[in-house]
C-alpha cells in the first residue's frame, strides 16, 4: 500500500523554504527560461549581479507548491508559467533595468552544430599543437589551409570559413572548439516578471537603450528650438536667446541704416554696394 511521503531530499526542501520567503522579501520575482540557456552562462552573471539579485533554479512542481499558498498579489499569474526547467532572480531593481543588465553581460562561447555566427570567424594563421591524422580533413573540409611542421598541424594563413549570420555545421563547431575559438555571443533575457502585483510578459520588458536615448536627444533639440524661437529664458538658453536678439538687432539695424559702432562698417558697404550697382545701371542707360 503506497504512503505519503513525510521526507523530501535536501534540495528540494531548501527550495521550498526559499520561494516561501523571498517573494515577500524582493519587490520582483523575475522569471527565465533555461531550455536554451546554457549553465555556463549563469555563473558569470551570479558573479556580476550578486549584490542586486538573488538566483534560485527551480523544478516547477515544487516551485508551484511553494508558491500557491502565498498571499503576494499576482504569483499566481508567475506560477502558471512555470513548465520545464527555469530559473527564479529576486531583486528590488526594476525588471526593465535588470533585462538591460541582462543583455550587457552577454557572454561568447563554444559553438554547437547549427548555431549562427555572431561574428566573422577568423581562424588565424598559428601552430594549433595538434599531431596530424584524421584532424587534416576536418582541417580541409573547413576549408582551412594547413601544413605539418616540426610534427604539428599549422595553420598556412588566416581563414574566415564562417561569416557572421551564417549557420556553423556541426563538423566545424567541433574543430573550432578545439581550437578555443568561441563565435557564438549568448546571454539570457527574462521571459516574465511581476512587480507590485503587476506582470510583464517578455516583449514589453524589452528595451531598445539607443533608440530611447535618441528619441530623448531629439526631444530635447526640438524643446530647446521652440523655447528659442518663443524666447522663454531658462539657464539653458539664455545665451543662444540672447545671441539670436543680438543677431535680429544688428539686421534691422543694418537695414534701416541706423548706425552704431557695431554695425556702421556693414552699413556703409551695403550703401557703397547699393551706390555702384545705380551707377552701373546709369552707365548702361540709353535714352529712348
Amino acid at each position: 500500500m503506497h504512503e505519503n511521503r513525510t521526507e523530501y531530499p535536501k534540495r528540494k526542501t531548501q527550495m521550498y523554504q526559499q520561494l516561501q520567503e523571498l517573494p515577500k522579501k524582493y519587490k520582483v520575482i523575475a522569471l527565465v527560461k533555461m531550455d536554451k540557456v546554457r549553465s555556463s552562462q549563469i555563473l558569470p552573471l551570479r558573479k556580476a549581479l550578486k549584490d542586486d539579485v538573488q538566483f534560485v533554479s527551480i523544478k516547477d512542481k515544487v516551485a508551484q507548491k511553494a508558491l500557491e499558498t502565498l498571499d503576494v498579489p499576482g504569483i499566481k499569474d508567475i506560477a502558471d508559467e512555470l513548465t520545464g526547467q527555469c530559473l527564479f532572480m529576486f531583486t528590488n531593481m526594476s525588471p526593465f533595468k535588470l533585462n538591460v543588465l541582462l543583455a550587457k553581460n552577454k557572454i561568447m562561447m563554444a559553438a554547437r552544430g547549427g548555431d549562427i555566427a555572431s561574428i566573422d570567424i577568423i581562424v588565424p594563421a598559428k601552430n594549433t599543437g595538434i599531431a596530424p591524422g584524421p584532424m587534416l580533413t576536418e582541417f580541409k573540409e573547413a576549408g582551412i589551409p594547413t601544413k605539418i611542421d616540426q610534427g604539428t598541424i599549422w595553420i598556412s594563413k588566416d581563414t574566415t570559413p564562417v561569416k557572421k549570420g551564417e549557420a556553423i555545421n556541426e563538423k566545424l563547431a567541433v574543430l573550432l572548439g578545439k581550437l578555443d575559438i568561441k563565435p557564438v555571443e549568448a546571454g539570457i533575457s527574462l521571459y516574465a516578471a511581476l512587480e507590485e502585483g503587476f506582470k510583464y510578459a517578455e516583449q514589453e520588458m524589452v528595451i531598445d537603450v539607443e533608440k530611447i536615448r535618441n528619441e530623448f536627444g531629439q526631444a530635447h533639440q526640438e524643446a530647446l528650438s521652440l523655447s528659442i524661437e518663443a524666447a522663454y529664458v531658462t539657464p539653458e538658453n539664455i545665451k543662444l536667446i540672447l545671441g539670436k536678439a543680438a543677431q535680429s538687432a544688428r539686421s534691422v539695424s543694418i537695414e534701416s541704416g541706423f548706425m552704431t559702432d557695431e554695425t556702421k562698417e556693414s552699413i556703409l558697404q551695403k550703401a557703397d554696394a547699393q551706390a555702384r550697382a545705380v551707377a552701373s545701371q546709369a552707365k548702361d542707360y540709353t535714352p529712348a
